[in-house]
């Protein structure tokens, strides 16, 4: 199941609404692409208003609002070469602020601090219910499911502040999209970044040094997860600068492609 968060178009009698929506169709067709609209969140057993719309009448907006986003670096050990350093011994997590969250076709502001903003492809985790000291072996009861995500980077900054929070968390540094895909099995899943149509980043999930369920029982030791919440996975080796006026596109195997475009913060 693919779902969604929507706003409809104006001409719409709905026009301006926001809801979760369940969609169905073949993302290689737009035009077949149908969103059935669902009454309240998409936790339990989510229940059809019985309103549909096409795909073409619709604005996708970032498929979760999250309390919070926990991150992870390092996570890839090619990944952690290419910024000069070796795989933790724990993983190295960090949060980035609900303030950050864009949805696909949303501008990514280039912030004025910062002379490096770089990309980084990731899989995104979404919780599906409120949890804490998750045992490995239920870790997929409390997975809603699993959507793109780019944790965009001011390099220069967190590398000259020496801490990530300014650097990872400023507006619009964490895209997410385009729907959360409930049926997927994360253990090997392509992962590709682009610039303007150029391969830029490409990876597997495979490669990780520490699976989705190993990290959902690691930071659940430490914290109660809520249901919306996001857990970014790592990103694999070939990150790389953005500029003002580039679009970047985020493909996860079995999911499908995240893309906004740099502007200039104004």
């Amino acid at each position: 199941m693919r779902i969604a968060r929507f706003s409809v178009r104006e001409g719409s009698p709905a026009a301006g609404s926001v809801s979760f929506g369940v969609v169905e169709g073949d993302p290689a067709r737009p035009e077949s692409l149908v969103v059935h609209a669902l009454a309240g969140h998409p936790f339990g057993q989510p229940q059809p208003t019985g309103e549909s719309h096409r795909f073409q009448d619709v604005r996708l907006l970032s498929p979760m609002l999250p309390n919070k986003i926990v991150a992870v670096g390092r996570n890839y050990a090619a990944h952690a070469a290419e910024m000069g350093g070796e795989v933790p011994d724990v993983p190295l997590t960090f949060f980035k602020p609900s303030t950050s969250v864009i949805g696909p076709t949303e501008s990514i502001a280039y912030p004025p601090f910062s002379s490096d903003v770089q990309y980084e492809a990731e899989l995104a985790v979404v919780i599906g219910r409120m949890c804490r000291e998750v045992p490995l072996e239920r870790v997929p009861e409390v997975i809603l499911g699993y959507t793109c995500a780019n944790d965009v980077t001011a390099r220069d900054v967190q590398q000259r502040e020496g801490q990530w929070a300014r650097a990872k968390g400023f507006d619009t540094a964490c895209p997410l999209g385009p729907w959360i895909e409930t049926d997927l099995d994360p253990s090997d899943l392509a992962i590709t970044c682009t610039v303007n149509g150029e391969l830029r980043q490409t990876g597997r999930t495979s490669l990780m040094v520490r699976s989705v369920a190993e990290l959902i029982v690691h930071i659940s030791e430490a914290m109660t997860l809520l249901p919306g919440d996001v857990v970014l996975t790592g990103t694999p080796a070939g990150v790389g600068p953005l500029n003002i006026g580039d679009e970047v596109a985020v493909t996860v195997e079995g999911i499908g492609t995240l893309a906004n475009r740099v502007v200039k913060r104004g």
